[in-house]
């Protein structure tokens, strides 16, 4: 279920299929810039966006208006996330050094600095339920932290471009690593030990009927829906998948959108990049739709069945949005309203058809 302009209504596929730009900004993203990341605050009212201008743009969802725009000049920005405060945000360096910040929104001051990781930070997520955070990095590391200390509270080597994500209990982290074509998942409790589960993404078969000898695609992109049941891996090229996170078994490809690597401006390559990193696609919050962005311009949305099948299953979208000009870098929904945010050379906020919304 998801609020929409006062009401609680299903998100239902037809709802989904039906949301179009209610508005778009322009004016807050430079010309030949791109937005990078976009994040909803806990309670949906506020969305904070990072760019490749090293500008960071708050915009109050409720309103449909621009807040505020603040700058990171020196270090750049990439992956702002919000705290569990909409005061407050944590964001990943580009530039300088690879320290990540906490940043007050309020007063434009930073609050603490999370130095450790020696190169590009590539993933960053906050723990749905208390102030620790997960960050990945090129350095081949994955870091915890608390927000109230400077110094990391677990330190995982990994080999393979870590990519992060929690499941919605905060208790179990997974991380998708390239090299290994695998997700691996953690007891947050036992952080510096071995995964309980390893999820292998064993997708030669289909990848050889494209091209010979099969090229991996790059993983970008880890999330769980919101019962913990599925992971969403998303990657840089034309397929995603979804895993049964109980059996770590392979259940779903999506296909039939064209992978952002394709897009104008960017090259194939071994680590994700603002722009293709995995910001292009997102659950729905109800767990039983995934919507990502396609390098042609359209966004593509896939209804996922109830019951993960007992062989991978190839899923073709069950329907496909226009109405973003130029690729869609972001893909963001709203955790509490029927409202989709998508992003590249301008934010474009979505609503649904007032129609849709009586069935």
């Amino acid at each position: 279920m998801s609020e929409a302009r006062g009401a609680t209504v299903p998100l239902s596929l037809r709802l989904v299929a039906s949301v179009k730009p209610a508005k778009v900004f322009h004016e807050y993203v430079q010309q030949d810039k791109q937005v990078t990341s976009a994040d909803y605050d806990d309670r949906g009212e506020l969305c904070v966006t990072a760019s490749d201008d090293e500008t960071i743009q708050l915009y109050n969802c409720r309103t449909g208006k621009h807040a505020r725009t603040l700058y990171s000049k020196k270090y750049g920005v990439h992956l702002a996330r919000f705290t569990h405060r909409a005061s407050a945000i944590v964001y990943a360096s580009t530039k300088e050094d690879d320290t990540i910040r906490y940043h007050s929104l309020h007063d434009n001051k930073y609050l603490q600095y999370f130095r450790g990781h020696k190169r590009r930070v590539i993933s960053l997520e906050m723990s749905p339920v208390d102030d620790t955070f997960l960050s990945g990095a090129v350095d081949d590391a994955v870091r915890l932290w608390d927000l109230r200390s400077p110094s990391a509270q677990g330190n995982l080597h990994v080999q393979g471009h870590p990519v992060v994500a929690y499941d919605p209990s905060g208790a179990v982290f997974a991380v998708a690593l390239n090299e290994r074509a695998a997700v691996l998942l953690y007891d947050l409790r036992k952080f510096d030990q071995s995964p309980f589960l390893t999820c292998k993404i064993d997708d030669t078969d289909a990848l050889s009927k494209v091209s010979m000898p099969p090229r991996i695609p790059v993983l970008t992109h880890l999330s769980f829906n919101n019962s913990g049941e599925l992971i969403l891996a998303g990657t840089s090229g034309d397929v995603h998948y979804i895993i049964d996170s109980f059996s770590g078994n392979l259940a779903w490809r999506l296909v039939g959108h064209v992978g952002l690597e394709r897009a104008p401006g960017h090259s194939i390559g071994m680590i994700p990049q603002a722009g293709i990193s995995g910001e292009e696609l997102s659950w729905t919050p109800d767990g039983r739709m995934v919507i990502a962005a396609s390098a042609t311009g359209q966004l593509c949305v896939w209804h996922i069945p109830e019951k993960p099948p007992s062989a991978p299953v190839t899923l073709k979208p069950s329907a496909m949005l226009n109405g973003h000009e130029g690729v869609a870098r972001v893909v963001a929904f709203n955790p509490r309203c029927a409202q989709l945010a998508t992003a590249g050379a301008q934010l474009a906020l979505w609503l649904p058809d007032p129609e849709a919304m009586q069935d």
